[in-house]
């Protein structure tokens, strides 16, 4: 059983800061990529940044330059850093990650329960 928790959502102000965590406990072998996603009333899910086992990163065009995605790995954890909030960066926030389980050989996706953030002017 393998679980992903988020923190560190909340209401911010416009041009303000917040960071994400989620951390993975369970039966974990291997962490590979790591994600997070954003969500909002009928809308679909859309990926906001990735992070590979490598480091490698990538992001969606319109956070570029404003969040940053780094994980630790001793910590089972990733985090995103939001810098220069926007309105439009409203939404419900979720963590992804593809995980070898402990005693399989199959690499399988896990989800976040998800956290708010919310952008006001």
């Amino acid at each position: 059983q393998v679980q992903l928790v988020e923190s560190g959502g909340g209401l911010v102000q416009a041009g303000g800061s917040l960071r994400l965590s989620c951390t993975a406990s369970g039966s974990i072998f291997s962490i590979h990529n790591m994600g997070w996603y954003r969500q909002t009333p009928g809308k679909q899910r859309e990926l906001v940044a990735f992070i590979t086992s490598g480091n490698s990163t990538n992001y969606e065009d319109s956070v570029k330059g404003r969040f940053t995605i780094s994980r630790d790995n001793a910590k089972n954890t990733v985090y995103l850093l939001m810098n220069s909030l926007k309105l439009e960066d409203t939404a419900a926030y979720y963590c992804n990650a593809a995980i070898f389980v402990s005693g399989t050989y199959s690499l399988k996706t896990y989800w976040g329960q998800g956290t708010q953030v919310t952008v006001s002017s």
